[in-house]
């Protein structure tokens, strides 16, 4: 059996990792759902003004919840479907798990 590339491998091992979805309390009460593979690094990005422009714009106040995934793809499905909730509706999300969470959502 051929030896897989650097490429594939590394291609793999990203897939293999678990990836979250975020959601940030920030300046005026407006709520920020990002994915990312280390919540904690990114919210430190989000602090220090070098994150989306949407957090340098609108300075994050805390996080609110993060959601287990088990993949990139299904963050992504997650966070789509998260970011077209009312505010009101992302708040009712805090303080469930990310199963409960794709499973309100995606199925």
């Amino acid at each position: 059996m051929p030896t897989p590339s650097p490429r594939s491998r590394a291609a793999r091992e990203r897939a293999a990792k678990r990836w979250y979805v975020y959601l940030v309390l920030c300046r005026g009460n407006a709520i920020y759902t990002g994915i990312a593979l280390d919540v904690a690094a990114r919210y430190a990005q989000h602090l220090a003004g070098t994150g989306a422009r949407y957090t340098r714009a609108n300075p994050p106040r805390r996080l609110l919840a993060r959601f287990a995934c088990p993949n990139q793809s299904a963050a992504g499905r997650l966070e789509a479907a998260i970011k077209r909730l009312s505010a009101a509706d992302k708040r009712i999300l805090v303080g469930t798990t990310g199963a409960g969470a794709r499973k309100l959502l995606l199925d």
